[in-house]
Formats: structure tokens, C-alpha cells, sequence
């Protein structure tokens, strides 16, 4: 049975039987695409709200090379920019479906802990991890970040619902993007059958 994920993989049964691998496989090509997506979205939403940003900073006192997906050019709050850095979680992920059951947006704060690379830059940026879980949850931080900007775009544009807005825009990017992994995780047919 071929996939349609153009890359050599070893491929776990039971997530192939749940369409789950294109999720959760670092390799699959729609999360990266996923991924740049959700960062643009995030950018272009701190300019409408009138912010210069620029997106994967260089040289920002890290020594590994990484870097965060994007840095406002001008004070945020407190007198330091804002970075940021955007990761999207399966939460039907084995390592993470049961703390989800419990309660939505467990495993979007669990990935914000990962961010902890970025600890440095405290000193001199504001850091905001922004986590979305494939189900739609963001965690926490990211949401108030996300109500800020919106209601600094609502200023700009003088509609109200501009914080509704941009969290409809980050669902339908999520959803649209599942349904690609989704199907690139489905046999191809010959058509045949």
C-alpha cells in the first residue's frame, strides 16, 4: 500500500490507522507549510495593528543559531519587543491524548514548555511561545497576546470583532491544514476498485 507523503518514513501502525501520521511525523510536508502559514498569520496581524515586525530574527543573543519565528521592531510592553515562536501540537498524539482528555489546551502548554530555548532573550524581549493544538485550542498566553493584537487592529479599523476575527482566521488555517495532512496520510488508489 503506497502514502502519499513523497518522503521515505518508518511508519507506525496504529497511526496510519487513525490518519494520524502526517501529524505527528516531523518529516510529513504539510507541517512545515502549516507551520509558516500560522507565523505569517501572526505577522501579518501584528502590522495591521500598525506593529513593524520582522520574521526569524538574526542575531539576538542566542549562541545555538535558532531563533524565534518574529520580532516586533518597536516596544511592546514594558520597553521591549515582543518575540514570538509558533508550534502546532496533535493532540491525538499518543504522548499527549491523555492529558488532553482531561482538559483542552493541556497539551498547547505543554509544548509552551518547550520554548524554554528561548529563555534568554528574557532579558531584553518579551518571549511568547504561541501553541495550537490540531483541535484548535491555544494556549493560554498566546490567547491574551492574540486578544491584544486584535484589539489593537480593532483601533486601526474600527470594527469590533476584530479579536473574533483573527481567531476564526487561526482556525480555518488549522483546519484547512488538517485536512491536507489528513489526506496525504491516505492510500493512493489506483481506481481500480
Amino acid at each position: 500500500m503506497a502514502y502519499r507523503i513523497p518522503t521515505q518514513m518508518t511508519l507506525n501502525n496504529n497511526n496510519n490507522a487513525r490518519g494520524l501520521h502526517s501529524f505527528v511525523c516531523k518529516r510529513a510536508p504539510g507541517r512545515a507549510a502549516r507551520h509558516h502559514a500560522l507565523n505569517d498569520l501572526v505577522a501579518r496581524s501584528f502590522a495591521a495593528a500598525g506593529v513593524p515586525i520582522t520574521k526569524e530574527p538574526a542575531r539576538l543573543s542566542r549562541t545555538d543559531g535558532k531563533r524565534p519565528d518574529g520580532l516586533t521592531l518597536v516596544p511592546w510592553q514594558c520597553g521591549k519587543p515582543q518575540c514570538w515562536d509558533v508550534t502546532v501540537i496533535c493532540t491525538l498524539a499518543e504522548s499527549y491524548v491523555n492529558g488532553a482528555a482531561h482538559e483542552a489546551g493541556a497539551a498547547a502548554e505543554v509544548a509552551t514548555t518547550r520554548k524554554e530555548k528561548y529563555a534568554d532573550l528574557d532579558s531584553h524581549y518579551l518571549f511568547e511561545p504561541i501553541a495550537v493544538e490540531t483541535l484548535g485550542v491555544l494556549n493560554s498566553s498566546a490567547n491574551s497576546l492574540l486578544k491584544e493584537i486584535g484589539h489593537k487592529i480593532s483601533l486601526n479599523t474600527g470594527e469590533s470583532r476584530e479579536v473574533s476575527f483573527l481567531h476564526q482566521r487561526i482556525s480555518v488555517l488549522v483546519q484547512r491544514f488538517n485536512a491536507i495532512l489528513l489526506h496525504d496520510s491516505l492510500p493512493i488508489t489506483d481506481g481500480a476498485n
